[in-house]
């Protein structure tokens, strides 16, 4: 995996003031992002049920 100068830098500082290897600072934020997008395919299912537009209200909780 090539960096450019910069993001190099950050992740040796980061890596240095964490006290852990570079290449576990890179595998936990591809798992966060792996997750993030597991999250992100489950959302775009939101809105597409279709039936009564009143199907979630909680009767007899709602406000007049």
């Amino acid at each position: 995996m090539r960096l450019n100068q910069e993001l190099a830098e950050w992740l040796e500082e980061s890596a240095r003031k964490a006290g852990v290897p570079q290449g576990r600072i890179v595998r936990d934020q591809l798992e966060k992002a792996r997750a993030a997008s597991s999250r992100q395919a489950f959302l775009k299912l939101a809105g597409s049920v279709r039936g009564a537009r009143d199907l979630s209200s909680r009767k007899g909780f709602s406000r007049p």
